[in-house]
């Protein structure tokens, strides 16, 4: 048996998780959530991560973020700060590794395009999916569908819910209907995803070109670090001044995080995961460094994802989506026949089901294999 004896009274614990949805005899060598995290990296979903738009389709440039390196940047952030307020590291490295597994090739515009299709049929949001996928979609083992992973991992992945969906979800659904709050290593992973999306893609935008160091020198947040930068190595310039500048506002956002949340946890005085999950959020920015990150959000909004080059590729993506689904819903022979759904108990189910799978089969794409899929039905020229 696994003990977690360094780890606050409040944090997950693997002997007292509230266990898989199939029965499975307890790991010799690996607790509950190490198993789950090692289940996740083993998964197809997460192979498929790596050529995954983050800002800019793959083809764009190699260096650019994937899912798959926004995947690892955000667990590793969210382990640093795990492990300095005493929470379980390997519960939020798993939930930081699946928490995109539901994503859309293309991106946000993609999974647009997707739910735009859906909307009579259940819609389509990608936190959803990424439960749907570790819960039914992945076929590894002989005895269940899907990861059979930990309620404590599934619920980290579930960040936002409709009650509508929570009341189909069961277990892992139940605190939206009773507006409780998930486990602090749940908490904790969203604002991590948010710290890494927010400065990685500062990054890459600069590296593109889209962004300009001095739209960014605008902002007190990003110009009070390239100052301290300057100081620190006068002279500096390039690449190297830039990821030095990152770097500092990674940290300053993760030590206020860690500041705050202390207090909080400590003001709050939680005994237990379940006293967490009937107190108010206790992982949280100061009010200054949330202003900051809002900012930064809102900078990135208007100058980057609405950037016009970066709207070419999304029109683009959100054309390819819809006419794969169209086509695929008006045609479905042209899916592979374990997305085919031939048979149900009215053809209103039927109808309901196949616009699942053919969802199910879109969101599974890598950008380039759309793109595939997308020329193959589309082109005349090809077979």
């Amino acid at each position: 048996m696994f003990t977690d004896t360094h780890l606050a009274p409040y944090a997950a614990q693997s002997a007292t998780s509230r266990g898989r949805r199939f029965i499975e005899p307890a790991s010799t060598s690996r607790s509950v959530f190490q198993r789950d995290r090692d289940r996740i990296i083993h998964s197809t979903a997460f192979r498929r991560l790596e050529y995954k738009t983050q800002v800019f389709v793959n083809h764009e440039g190699d260096l650019f973020r994937t899912r798959l390196t926004h995947s690892l940047e955000v667990a590793q952030i969210a382990r640093s700060i795990a492990r300095n307020l005493r929470l379980n590291e390997d519960l939020v490295e798993a939930i930081s590794l699946a928490h995109d597994l539901g994503h859309t090739p293309f991106g946000h515009a993609g999974q647009d395009a997707l739910n735009a299709c859906m909307q009579d049929y259940g819609g389509f949001e990608h936190n959803l999916q990424s439960l749907r996928v570790v819960d039914q979609l992945e076929e590894r083992y002989g005895a269940f569908d899907g990861l059979n992973l930990s309620f404590e991992t599934r619920e980290g992945i579930l960040k936002h819910c409709s009650v509508t969906n929570a009341q189909l979800l069961g277990d892992v659904g139940q605190r939206f209907l009773e507006k409780k709050q998930p486990g602090l290593e749940a908490q904790l992973t969203n604002l991590a995803d948010e710290i890494a999306y927010n400065n990685h893609d500062i990054d890459d935008g600069l590296r593109s070109g889209l962004l300009l160091e001095s739209q960014l020198l605008e902002l007190e947040f990003y110009s009070v670090h390239r100052a301290s930068v300057d100081a620190a190595y006068p002279g500096i310039t390039g690449r190297r001044a830039i990821s030095e500048t990152i770097r500092r506002m990674i940290n300053a956002l993760i030590v206020d995080l860690i500041q705050t949340s202390s207090k909080r946890i400590a003001d709050h005085a939680p005994a237990s995961i379940d006293d967490v999950r009937r107190m108010p959020k206790m992982i949280a920015f100061s009010e200054q460094m949330h202003g900051h990150a809002t900012i930064l959000k809102q900078f990135l909004h208007h100058h980057l994802y609405r950037h016009y080059l970066v709207n070419r590729m999304t029109s683009k993506a959100r054309r390819i989506v819809s006419e794969l689904f169209h086509a695929m819903f008006s045609e479905p022979i042209l899916l592979p026949p374990d997305y085919q759904v031939l048979q149900a108990a009215s053809e209103e189910e039927r109808v309901l089901k196949q616009a699942r799978k053919i969802a199910d089969y879109i969101a599974g794409m890598t950008d380039r294999y759309a793109v595939r899929e997308h020329r193959r039905l589309f082109a005349v020229n090809e077979i």
